[in-house]
């Protein structure tokens, strides 16, 4: 099975063009003011408006309003959800959009009981705890805390790098992977040629 690849807190166009162009199959945009990655309306519009058929635009939120979600809607055409928050299962399906819920993962955390409430979700992104920061942490997890099974399409994040993303996706053979900092030349600036390192070592494990 071929792993999807998501390149998340992309900012700049030339970055998102970049992405597309080695083979990623969907970008992230945050909206989320305390992130270094965080997009305006206008910004994403820009994104979103070099981004060709068939890769999926997905729009991360942390505990937002109603009102800011639909705002960015009405503003791009964004394809797929991504809550990172401690948003209800109500909340996450009320957009009518496909979405995904994200879960920080550590020692003592019953992921099963944590995120089968979200079972409308089209899958499940597993992060790396941090008591503050809600993603982009740099940091990984370990991956043996994974349940086996579980009940929705895993995608894998969280301390993602061209240097582990290969020994990650034979280990727990996600969906996808998700990765920010670890293809980035300084927070929110993306690197080509490590976006292309990272989408090498993941076609490579799964050859």
């Amino acid at each position: 099975m071929r792993t999807r690849i998501k390149i998340c807190g992309i900012t700049r166009v030339e970055d998102a063009r970049a992405a597309v162009a080695l083979g990623a199959d969907a970008i992230g945009l945050v909206f989320y003011a305390p992130s270094p990655r965080n997009v305006g309306l206008d910004q994403a519009r820009a994104i979103v408006a070099t981004i060709p058929p068939f890769v999926t635009i997905v729009g991360l939120f942390v505990d937002p309003e109603a009102a800011q979600v639909e705002s960015v809607l009405r503003a791009c055409s964004i394809g797929l959800l991504q809550f990172h928050g401690d948003e209800t299962p109500a909340f996450c399906g009320s957009f009518g959009l496909p979405y995904i819920k994200a879960a920080r993962v550590k020692a003592d955390a019953d992921l099963v009981q944590c995120l089968s409430p979200y079972h409308a979700a089209r899958g499940w992104l597993l992060d790396a705890y941090h008591d503050q920061l809600h993603g982009g942490t740099g940091k990984s997890f370990d991956w043996k805390l994974i349940p086996r099974d579980l009940a929705r399409p895993v995608i894998l994040s969280g301390g993602l790098t061209p240097d582990n993303v290969g020994a990650a996706v034979r280990q727990v053979r996600p969906w996808a992977v998700d990765v920010s900092s670890g293809v980035e030349a300084e927070k929110g600036i993306k690197d080509a040629a490590k976006i292309a390192a990272f989408i090498a070592g993941v076609k490579n494990a799964t050859a």
